[in-house]
C-alpha cells in the first residue's frame, strides 16, 4: 500500500475543508433563497407562473450533494496529478463575500418580480442597439442582464448558489484537455482564447495554470470584462476584448487552444452554428477547442427532469433547443472533431480537435 506524505494529507484536508465550506455556504444560500421565493409567491398567488411538472423524477438534494462530492474528488485528483493547481483564494476576502451575500439576498425580490411578470426585456430597452438583439435580455431574470457592474459582481454568487458551490469545480474540468494539449510545449509560443469569458473565473484558472501563456479573453460586456480584470489584474499576457463570439478579432488559424464555458446554451440555433464556424476559423490545424456547458437530454438520464425544469424557472429562451442540439455534428461540419465528452455533475466537457489538412 502506497504511503501518504504529511504534505499530501495536509493538502487533502485543506481542500476538503475549504470546498466543504463552500458547498455548505452556497447550499445554505440556496435554501434561504427558495424560502424567500416561496414567501413572495404566497403574497402573489394569482400571478405565480405555472411550472409544468417534469416527465421524469428529479434527483433529491442528497443525491445532488453526493454527486457534488464525487466531482470534488475528481477535482482534487486532477490537481494531485499535476493537471492544474489546487484552487486557492476563491473566497479569500470574507468582508467582500459577506457584502456580496447581502446584495444577493437584496436582489432576490427583484428576480422574483421579473419571473412573476415575465419581465425579461428590461435591459434591452436600456441598452438598445449596443449589442446583438439575442444578447439584450435579462437572462435568468437577473437585474441588469449582463450589462452592469452590479450584475457582474453578483453573477458568480448566483451561479454558485444554483450549483451548490460546484460551479468552480465544473469549470476546472476544462483544464484537463487543455493540459493534454499543452503538454511538453513552450506555453510562451502558444496562443489561447477564453471565448465569452464572463466574469473571468475560468480565465483566471487558465492563467493560474499557465502564467506565461498569451491569452485572449473576449466577451460582449465591458462590465464583465472589468470583473475579469479585477480577478486577474492587468498582466501583459492577458488581452481582453469586447467581441461577439461569431466575429472574433483573431486571424485565421491563430489559436492553439480555445475554450467556451456555458456559452452555447445561451445562443439561438442560427448563432450557435455561426459561432462554431468562427471558432473553427481561428483554430490552428491540430488545435484543441474545449466546450463546457449544461448536460443535454440523455447525457445523464437521472438529470433529465431537472433539465426540463431549468428553462421554466429561469429566463433561458434558447435552452430547450440546446438540449437536443447535436453539437458534435455542428462542429464536425467545420473540421472540429469531437475527441471526448465527459459529464461533470450538471455539466459536460467536450474536447474537439481541429483537423489537419490532408
Amino acid at each position: 500500500m502506497a504511503s501518504v506524505s504529511i504534505e499530501d494529507w495536509t493538502s487533502g484536508m485543506r481542500y476538503a475543508a475549504t470546498q466543504g465550506a463552500r458547498v455548505a455556504w452556497y447550499t445554505g444560500h440556496g435554501l434561504v433563497m427558495r424560502r424567500m421565493v416561496r414567501r413572495i409567491a404566497a403574497r402573489h398567488p394569482e400571478a405565480t407562473p405555472r411550472v409544468e411538472p417534469p416527465s421524469t423524477p428529479v434527483p433529491s438534494m442528497g443525491r445532488l450533494l453526493r454527486d457534488v462530492a464525487a466531482l470534488l474528488a475528481r477535482d482534487y485528483a486532477n490537481a494531485r496529478a499535476g493537471l492544474y493547481p489546487l484552487p486557492d483564494g476563491e473566497e479569500a476576502d470574507f468582508r467582500q463575500l459577506v457584502a456580496t451575500s447581502r446584495a444577493f439576498f437584496a436582489d432576490v425580490p427583484e428576480v422574483a418580480r421579473r419571473r412573476r411578470e415575465g419581465a425579461h426585456q428590461e435591459i434591452g430597452a436600456t441598452f438598445e442597439g449596443r449589442r446583438p438583439r439575442y444578447y439584450m435580455q435579462n437572462f435568468h431574470f437577473q437585474s441588469g442582464g449582463w450589462m452592469t457592474e452590479e450584475s457582474a459582481r453578483l453573477y458568480d454568487m448566483q451561479v454558485e448558489v444554483l450549483f451548490s458551490g460546484a460551479a468552480g469545480a465544473m469549470r476546472r474540468q476544462a483544464l484537463v484537455p487543455v493540459a493534454n494539449a499543452l503538454k511538453g510545449r513552450d506555453q510562451r509560443a502558444c496562443l489561447a482564447a477564453d471565448i465569452a469569458c464572463g466574469t473571468g473565473r475560468f480565465t483566471a484558472e487558465l492563467r493560474g495554470a499557465y502564467p506565461r501563456l498569451p491569452l485572449f479573453a473576449t466577451d460582449l460586456s465591458e462590465s464583465y470584462l472589468n470583473e475579469t480584470r479585477r480577478h486577474i489584474g492587468r498582466v501583459a499576457t492577458l488581452r481582453p476584448a469586447v467581441a461577439k463570439a461569431e466575429a472574433l478579432p483573431l486571424a485565421d488559424a491563430s489559436l492553439d487552444v480555445a475554450t467556451a464555458i456555458y456559452l452555447f446554451h445561451e445562443l439561438p440555433p442560427k448563432v450557435r452554428r455561426q459561432v462554431a464556424e468562427e471558432i473553427a476559423r481561428v483554430m490552428k490545424p491540430g488545435g484543441t477547442f474545449v466546450l463546457v456547458d449544461s448536460l443535454q437530454t440523455g447525457d445523464a438520464p437521472d438529470y433529465d427532469g431537472l433539465l426540463e425544469l431549468f428553462p421554466q424557472l429561469f429566463h433561458e429562451p434558447y435552452y430547450q433547443g440546446y438540449l437536443k442540439e447535436d453539437l458534435a455534428r455542428i462542429f464536425a461540419q467545420h473540421g472540429l472533431v469531437l475527441k471526448e465528452s465527459r459529464n461533470a455533475f450538471f455539466s459536460k466537457v467536450m474536447e474537439f480537435r481541429k483537423e489537419r489538412s490532408s
